[in-house]
């Protein structure tokens, strides 16, 4: 009823996506179930307080959203809809937790997760979402790991690609907390939910102008991006620069490979429209024994930590592509994109490409296995143009902070043009 309406936060709370529409709407409910009639079948009273709950949680308003909510699992109950108690009850738990009373929203999600497994599995996986956001936000990181986790493996094996994506920004969230926890340092929120709106309309302005799916738009779209493009990539930290001959040692690179197959067919979720999967020992082996730091500083003159994350990345059928966009500010200062598997036909006369959006233009790089490109990806527009029939590309990014420098804020870059 009002899922276009709802988004989600940096923090992964509700939000939102126009507050006053969504109000409206929300009053709009309200008086429809003040209207319904005593006769009118319970069913229609139970989904209208309940959404008109999630409404109230979203625009700020948990305590009265308790109430809504608190009749909407009454009427469940009353029914034996346990279908129904099992979602309300996870409501309720974001109502509770919203407004900071983790033991009672603690009981709610846990009574709802048991439930679900014992009498409705194709739950399991909304009230382990629910859940681990809980433990997420009281500080129990490895918990909130392990419910997401599995909530993710049930959720790839449903196929939901929405579902997908959202259980993977919150693994996102809590496996760079663990890796801050790990590194012993700690960023503030503050100006995060600022900065991933920020690259957020950057992106959808790049799509609405042009697109790496026709490579022939390109030349007659630029001239008018031209100077807002300019704008923007004037703070790259790192220039792209395609990286060849980097002599990375062969078994290494063909252990990642393998790695990578085997997470992808296990783990593969799509985010941003391409698969990824957690990278695994292989990949930490690499990073151990290849001083990558100095790959970036040698080819960019920026001095770079060791990477603070990498994810593995695949295209695998005909025309997939990626389409142009910049990163959120989290992944780093620096990236490095190595090529670990690039098959194609002989005969095609086609094939897929990393592409950026430059001051002076569009620049291609066909990487090779073993080659690497490096750039700043939170102001650097780039994607990967469509592959040709029989063409798959297996790569890995890694993530780089920059040595002794804080992070370029996004208030301090340009607005996205409307």
């Amino acid at each position: 009823m009002l899922q276009h309406l709802i988004t989600q936060d940096e923090d992964l709370r509700m939000v939102p996506t126009d507050r006053n529409h969504l109000a409206v709407a929300v009053d709009g409910l309200r008086e429809d179930l003040r209207a319904l009639s005593a006769g009118t079948d319970l069913s229609q009273a139970r989904v209208l307080a309940r959404w008109v709950g999630i409404g109230l949680v979203t625009l700020g308003d948990p305590h009265e959203a308790r109430v809504f909510l608190r009749q909407a699992l009454d009427l469940a109950t009353a029914s034996g809809n346990i279908r129904a108690v099992i979602a309300t009850e996870l409501n309720l738990g974001d109502a509770y937790r919203y407004a900071d009373e983790a033991e009672a929203a603690d009981v709610l999600y846990r009574r709802a997760l048991d439930t679900a497994r014992s009498r409705h599995p194709e739950l399991v996986d909304f009230a382990l979402q629910h859940f681990g956001k809980h433990l997420l936000e009281q500080g129990d990181l490895v918990s909130a790991h392990a419910h997401l986790r599995e909530a993710l493996r049930l959720r790839i094996a449903k196929g939901d690609a929405g579902l997908i994506e959202s259980t993977h920004a919150a693994l996102g969230r809590v496996e760079l907390l663990i890796g801050r926890a790990a590194a012993g340092t700690f960023f503030p929120a503050a100006g995060g939910a600022e900065a991933a709106q920020w690259s957020r309309r950057w992106t959808a302005w790049l799509q609405s102008r042009t697109t790496a799916r026709i490579p022939a738009r390109w030349a007659g779209a630029f001239p008018a991006m031209r100077d807002t493009v300019r704008s923007l990539t004037a703070h790259e930290r790192v220039h792209p620069r395609h990286l060849r001959d980097q002599s990375f040692p062969v078994e290494l690179l063909a252990a990642m490979e393998q790695e990578a197959e085997k997470a992808l067919a296990a783990d593969g979720y799509l985010h941003n429209g391409k698969w990824n999967a957690a990278v695994g020992d292989a990949a930490n082996r690499f990073a151990g024994q290849v001083d990558l730091a100095a790959v970036v500083a040698r080819s960019t003159g920026l001095e770079v930590e060791q990477p603070h994350n990498g994810v593995y990345i695949a295209y695998l059928e005909e025309g997939h592509f990626l389409d142009f966009h910049v990163d959120e500010f989290g992944f780093g200062e620096a990236n490095l994109i190595l090529c670990l598997r690039h098959e194609r036909l002989p005969s095609a006369h086609a094939v897929s490409t990393t592409v950026f959006i430059g001051a002076d233009g569009y620049r291609e790089c066909d990487l090779a296995p073993g080659d690497c490109v490096v750039f700043d990806g939170a102001v650097t527009p780039h994607g990967r143009t469509p592959l040709s029939a029989g063409e798959s590309v297996i790569l890995i990014s890694f993530g780089f902070r920059a040595r002794g420098r804080v992070a370029l804020p996004a208030t301090h870059l340009p607005v996205a043009p409307h």
